[in-house]
């Protein structure tokens, strides 16, 4: 199962690769998108609290997707990468592809495909994220960590009945 897991992976990052590629090459062709979202969360201009330029944000934006796309790919932290795919893509999702702001129908329709394919991605990434490939998670190796070391005990040392009988 493991080259299916690899070819997967690959597959999937290749998205994330040549956006964030894309997104730190040519940071203008994605700022109109980013500069909704910095409105969203700094309305007022006159008094920031933190500096958001549109540019600024889509370069962080494409470095963050180019770099977890990169450990994604390679099985190195895969699922911390891909946790941090899922969260870039969500702001990405709601700014790039808000349906609402449409008025002409094929555009909306559109947006509306890309908005369920990212969808889709993000429910990819959240599964990616809780793979362990087979292996037992760390929480299922702990409590039989524990119940092993009592089971050990138990064997290896006599109950109070056994050491009172003859």
């Amino acid at each position: 199962m493991r080259p299916v897991r690899s070819g997967a992976r690959l597959l999937l990052s290749g998205v994330f690769l040549a956006g964030g590629a894309r997104a730190l090459a040519f940071p203008g062709q994605l700022e109109p998108q980013a500069r909704q979202l910095t409105d969203l969360l700094q309305p007022d201009q006159a008094d920031p609290r933190w500096p958001l330029e549109a540019r600024t944000l889509v370069r962080l934006y494409g470095a963050t997707q180019l770099g977890a796309g990169v450990l994604f790919a390679t099985g190195y932290q895969r699922r911390p990468a891909a946790v941090v795919l899922a969260a870039s893509l969500i702001p990405a999702t709601i700014a790039g592809h808000a349906s609402g702001t449409c008025d002409e129908p094929g555009e909306r329709r559109r947006q509306q495909v890309h908005f369920l394919k990212n969808l889709g991605l993000l429910g990819r990434l959240l599964l990616a994220a809780a793979d362990t490939e087979g292996r037992p998670s760390i929480g299922w190796r702990a409590g039989h960590l524990v119940h092993g070391r009592r089971r050990v005990r138990e064997t290896t040392h006599p109950t109070r009945t056994e050491q009172r009988r003859p």
